[in-house]
């Protein structure tokens, strides 16, 4: 690469987009690769350029398609290492599985902790990744984990946006502290959700709202949303509650079609998200903009890289990153 000596970026399948937008960042292109599915599922990765001796980075997000991502990621691991490449990492902006760090019942995996031992066991030296469900799920790796935040890059689009009044919202207790991060950067207050979920049908139950939106806009922030029904009967409430305008914000884009539909129909007028995963359902809709990570993510490579700290990342983006990300 141009800025980077002795190092190579790689795409995944499902991080093709993603891994040209860095590059783009960084003055160049992807290395060339090539990836083919099989008419029975079998995947085939290949490295069509040498990485003997180099850095190789993998960029391959696990969102819409997780197992079929998840697996080619083991193979690309495998293939590289067995290529003598000296390290791999891999750069996931969105680690759908981190929702799983728990043995919450009996008889059930804990499916990100072996993720994590899967992916160590196949390669993989360093995992970079952007706001996990649960970040505990660090803990479950060995190696190094570099976990990024879209807090800055969507609170400065926010900024742009001149909304008066603004409180934000948390959908429930569980995001309440990430919820207090997106306020302060804002200056503004808070207000938090009471939901319930039964069970695993992606169905949750709003139950009571915590604080008063009334007269103002209201900033529903969440990590993502796959039918969209805690965002769209949170922004019901919020409106019976006196709410002016809703906005909403997600981390990572990982809405079905119906969920789509939900978010069209319901009374949010704006709803933002990151790049992190490449979700076609969300091309057609008017309501959703997207703001691009991919310079975030090319920035603490370079870090990583060049041996730097990333954590000034974590807080606060350059303007220059701000310039590429609002394209």
């Amino acid at each position: 690469m141009a800025v980077l000596k002795s190092a190579k970026i790689f795409a995944g399948s499902s991080g093709k987009e993603f891994a040209e937008n860095m590059c783009s960042f960084l003055g160049d292109k992807p290395a060339r690769s090539e990836v083919i599915t099989f008419s029975e599922g079998n995947t085939y990765v290949k490295a069509c350029e040498t990485v003997r001796g180099m850095d190789v980075y993998l960029v391959q997000p696990i969102g819409m398609n997780p197992n079929d991502e998840f697996v080619e990621i083991l193979f690309w691991a495998d293939a590289f290492k067995r290529a003598s490449a000296a390290s791999v990492t891999a750069i996931m902006p969105h680690f759908s599985y981190a929702k799983a760090d728990k043995k919450d019942e009996p008889r059930v995996s804990i499916r990100a902790r072996v993720c994590a031992e899967c992916m160590e066991l196949a390669g993989v030296d360093r995992v970079v990744t952007m706001d996990l469900h649960s970040p505990q799920v660090q803990g479950f790796f060995k190696k190094p984990v570099d976990h990024l935040h879209a807090l800055p890059v969507m609170c400065e689009y926010i900024k742009k946006l001149n909304l008066d009044d603004l409180i934000v919202v948390s959908p429930d207790a569980g995001f309440a502290k990430n919820a207090r991060k997106y306020a302060d950067y804002l200056h503004t207050s808070i207000a938090i959700g009471d939901k319930t979920r039964c069970s695993h049908d992606e169905k949750a139950e709003i139950l009571e709202l915590i604080g008063d939106v009334k007269n103002k806009t209201a900033l529903i922030v969440d990590d993502f949303s796959l039918s969209g029904g805690t965002l769209t009967e949170l922004s019901y409430l919020l409106k019976d509650r006196g709410a002016k305008k809703i906005v909403a914000c997600l981390s990572h884009m990982m809405l079905s079609e119906k969920g789509v539909e939900r978010i069209d129909k319901s009374p949010i007028d704006l709803l933002i998200g990151t790049d992190s995963v490449a979700n076609k359902n969300i091309l057609k809709s008017e309501k959703i903009k997207l703001v691009s990570v991919a310079p975030l993510f090319a920035q603490a490579l370079i870090r990583i890289h060049n041996r730097e700290s990333v954590s000034p990342l974590f807080t606060s983006v350059s303007d220059n990153i701000l310039k590429q990300s609002y394209k």
